[in-house]
C-alpha cells in the first residue's frame, strides 16, 4: 500500500501547502542505474568531499578534475590504493572535461584565494574568470546534471554558475548554509545537552556575516524552544541568542586559524547533499537557491539559502517556514547584501 498526502476533510493536499514549487523547473535526470559524480578541484575541500562520498557508497564512478595533473594523480592514486577497504567505485583523474560526460551531479570546489591586500571585488572578478572556464564545459558534457557550487563566496558564485550554465534554476544549488545550520544545531544541542540530531534549526540567507538564524522555528524533540521558554516563564535575552548565531559565523574562521583550512565538516555536508539528490530522498536542506519570489524577495535574481526540498531534479520546492517580521526583514537585508556584490560583476 502507498501513503497519501491527502488528509483531512475534502482530501487536503498537505504537500502542496508545505512547499512552494520552483518555477520553470526541469524533470529529473535519467541515470539508468549508473551513478556518476564529478568534483572540480582536488584541494582540501574537494578531497574531503571525495573521500566522504566514497566511504558512503554513493556512486559507481567518481571523476576528480583539476588543473594540476601531478597533484591530482597523486590524490587519485592515494584513494585507489584504499580500494580494498572501500565499496567498489571507479575513480578517475582528469584534466579534460570530456571525462565528466554523463555526470548526474557536478560539484565545483575550485576557487581563487585572496592575495594580501587584494580587494574582495577583485577576488570575485578572478573567481568569475575561473568559472568561465569551468561551468560551460561541465554544462556541455553533462547537460542534464545537477550543478552544485561549494566555492566561496558561495551565493554569488552560484548565481554566476546559473548565468554561465544556462541550466534551469532548480538544477543549480549552492552548498550555502547547510554546514552553518549543522554548526547551529551542534551549539544548541551543546547548550541543552541533547543529541544534535534531535534539534531542528536553520540558518538562512547569506553564507556569511548577514546570515539569519530562524529562532522562531527551532524545536528540540518536537518542542518549539522559544514558545516553551515563554510558557515556562523562563527569561532569555535576544542578545544571548544572537551571540550563538555569531558563534556559527565565526566557527569557520576559528577552524581556519587553528589548522589553516576547513575540510571534514564541509565534506560530510556536501556528501549528505549528494546522497539526498542522487537517491531522490526529498530531504530538506538549507541550501543556496534562486530566492526570487520567496519570502518577499522580489527585487532581483539572487541566490541565498532557504530550507529547500531536494531530489533527483535538484530543488523540488522551498519550505513554507513561518518567519517573524524581524526574521523576514533580516532575510531581505541579506538578499540586498548579496545583490550589491552581484551588481559589480557585470554578468
Amino acid at each position: 500500500s502507498t501513503s497519501s498526502s491527502s488528509l483531512g476533510p475534502g482530501g487536503l493536499d498537505i504537500a502542496q501547502s508545505f512547499f512552494k514549487p520552483i518555477e520553470k523547473s526541469s524533470p529529473p535526470t535519467p541515470l539508468n542505474g549508473h551513478f556518476k559524480i564529478t568534483i572540480v578541484g582536488a584541494g582540501n575541500v574537494g578531497m574531503a568531499i571525495a573521500q566522504t562520498i566514497l566511504t558512503q557508497d554513493l556512486v559507481d564512478e567518481l571523476v576528480l578534475l583539476d588543473a594540476n595533473p601531478e597533484k591530482l594523480r597523486g590524490e587519485v592514486l592515494d584513494l585507489q590504493h584504499a580500494a580494498a577497504f572501500l565499496p567498489r567505485t571507479t575513480i578517475l583523474a582528469a584534466t579534460d572535461y570530456a571525462a565528466t560526460a554523463g555526470s548526474g551531479l557536478c560539484i565545483v570546489t575550485a576557487g581563487a584565494r585572496q592575495s594580501p591586500g587584494e580587494s574582495r571585488l577583485n577576488l570575485m572578478q578572478r573567481n568569475v574568470a575561473l568559472f568561465r572556464g569551468i561551468v560551460p564545459p561541465l554544462a556541455k558534457w553533462s547537460p542534464e546534471a545537477v550543478l552544485m557550487v561549494v566555492s566561496n563566496p558561495v551565493d554569488v558564485l552560484t548565481y554566476v554558475a546559473w548565468k554561465l550554465s544556462g541550466f534551469p534554476s532548480n538544477r543549480i544549488i549552492g552548498s550555502g548554509t547547510n554546514l552553518d545550520s549543522s554548526r547551529f544545531r551542534f551549539l544548541i544541542a551543546d547548550h541543552l545537552d541533547v543529541n544534535a540530531q534531535d534539534v531542528q534549526a536553520y540558518i538562512v540567507g547569506e553564507h556569511g556575516d548577514s546570515s539569519v538564524a530562524l529562532w522562531s522555528s527551532i524545536s528540540v524533540g518536537g518542542v518549539p524552544v522559544l514558545s516553551f521558554l515563554e510558557r515556562q516563564q523562563i527569561p532569555y535575552e535576544l542578545e544571548t541568542l544572537e551571540q550563538i548565531r555569531k558563534e556559527v559565523v565565526q566557527s569557520a574562521y576559528e577552524v581556519i586559524s587553528l589548522k589553516g583550512y576547513t575540510s571534514w565538516a564541509i565534506g560530510y555536508s556536501v556528501a549528505g547533499l549528494a546522497r539526498t539528490i542522487l537517491r531522490d530522498q526529498r530531504r530538506i536542506h538549507p541550501v543556496s537557491v534562486l530566492a526570487k519570489g520567496f519570502y518577499g524577495i522580489e527585487n532581483g535574481d539572487v541566490f541565498l539559502s532557504l530550507p529547500a526540498q531536494l531530489g533527483r531534479s535538484g530543488v523540488l520546492g522551498v519550505t513554507n517556514v513561518h518567519l517573524t517580521e524581524e526574521e523576514s526583514r533580516r532575510l531581505q537585508e541579506s538578499a540586498e547584501t548579496i545583490m550589491e556584490v552581484q551588481s559589480q560583476l557585470g554578468i
